[in-house]
């Protein structure tokens, strides 16, 4: 069967939300975007998990016309604490440090990703191509060429100026283009959940760093709350097969009296952590994204406004480019937007690592260091205001969306 030929300006592999955020930065643009995703939309949107969102991802989605929809459906928090297991010395973030109505909120990811989906209504210049299989990109000197498989339109060719690699950790557009990747697996695997409380304030979220690992709280709306906990794997797997009451004891016994009495809303998941930075973001006529091109440890809730970020900044790249009438598949204009990323990238993956290193032990000089800095970061003042914005995204150069 002769395969049909539709012409793009940006393929996005991958439709989750680094995606589809590229996608609706491009949207007001006379840019021919394509987005293809392996699996259905509604299996897309349906993941159970909430993500610590910095200010920097709400001012963003604001200028995209979504963050009214985001926002009537997720936690915000006011409040940011930092404790190490039970000692007495807390690092309190407020809302007046930074002047702003919350330092972060807890974003769902259905909610999301359902809000950036409907943003992309309406618009005839992009496209999806979902679910759909890609098989190989041929990479040439003015084009690219991706092959698709798809049960419900065939097998066709789609062409395009540029390809994105948006499609997560185990990117087959990333592993396909030989870009390797350095970095290293944790002994540490996160069991996440949602409980219910009864604490009479819901806008805190909190980090306790423990000896096997940190423990993340963000607030959802009524009373909820999202927990992050990392222990070693074979920890987390027994956390996670215990009965629902005796989970919830040990659960109880680590979130203290903050929260109170706890109730277990749906299943626990377990996922494994990684630190990884690809060698490169960038190819002629192929770019990373997100997920694709680096990974973090999840504590201080870094990883998806990692890759928000990067989807900006790539849009605001090719805008400029456009606007230049440049090829937007150049390795040229792509290293801008690699040299931009990849360093402002790199100090947040070392500095997450450094993180979970120097709390995830128990070596009792190591304790006490740990501990002074708390002390330390807690009484003066610059200190803890400069790791507050490095937290909530005012550091570095700031993405702006242009169309």
């Amino acid at each position: 069967m002769e395969k049909s030929h539709l012409g793009f300006d940006v393929i996005i592999v991958g439709g989750g939300i680094v995606g589809v955020t590229l996608a609706a930065c491009l949207k007001q643009t006379d840019l021919r975007i394509a987005i293809v995703e392996a699996q259905p939309l509604d299996v897309v949107t349906q993941r159970q998990r909430a993500y610590a969102m910095s200010l920097l991802s709400q001012r963003l989605f604001q200028e995209l016309g979504v963050w009214e929809a985001i926002a009537s459906r997720s936690g915000k928090y006011r409040n940011i604490q930092l404790s190490d297991e039970n000692f007495s010395g807390v690092v309190k973030f407020s809302r007046q440090d930074l002047k702003t109505d919350f330092l972060g909120f807890s974003g769902q990811h259905q909610v999301v990703l359902e809000s950036l989906q409907a943003s992309l209504r309406g618009y005839d210049n992009i496209r999806w191509f979902c679910p759909a299989q890609v098989t190989a990109i041929h990479y040439q000197s003015d084009q690219a060429i991706v092959e698709l498989s798809s049960e419900t339109q065939g097998n066709l060719n789609i062409q395009g100026a540029l390809v994105v690699g948006a499609d997560g950790p185990r990117s087959l557009v990333r592993q396909g283009a030989g870009i390797k990747t350095r970095g290293w697996k944790y002994w540490q695997s996160c069991v996440t959940c949602v409980v219910e409380h009864e604490a009479p304030r819901n806008d805190v979220a909190f980090e306790r760093f423990w000896g096997t690992g940190p423990m993340g709280v963000l607030p959802l709306t009524e009373n909820r709350c999202q927990i992050v906990w990392t222990n070693p794997h074979a920890e987390a797997q027994r956390l996670k097969e215990l009965p629902p009451d005796v989970f919830l004891e040990h659960l109880e016994q680590h979130t203290g009296p903050q929260l109170g009495r706890l109730k277990l809303l749906g299943d626990r998941q377990v996922f494994p952590v990684q630190l990884m930075q690809g060698d490169r973001y960038v190819d002629q006529r192929l770019a990373l994204v997100g997920d694709a091109a680096h990974c973090c440890h999840p504590v201080g809730g870094q990883g998806l406004n990692l890759g928000i970020r990067d989807a900006a900044a790539l849009a605001q790249t090719l805008i400029e480019a456009q606007q230049r009438g440049q090829d937007l598949g150049s390795l040229a204009v792509l290293k801008r937007y690699e040299r931009w990323r990849k360093r402002e990238n790199l100090v947040i993956l070392g500095f997450t690592d450094f993180l979970n290193r120097l709390f995830s032990n128990r070596i009792w000089p190591v304790v006490w260091v740990r501990r002074m800095g708390l002390v330390i970061m807690a009484k003066f003042s610059p200190l803890r205001l400069f790791a507050l914005k490095l937290m909530t995204g005012q550091k570095g150069r700031q993405p702006r969306i242009l169309a």
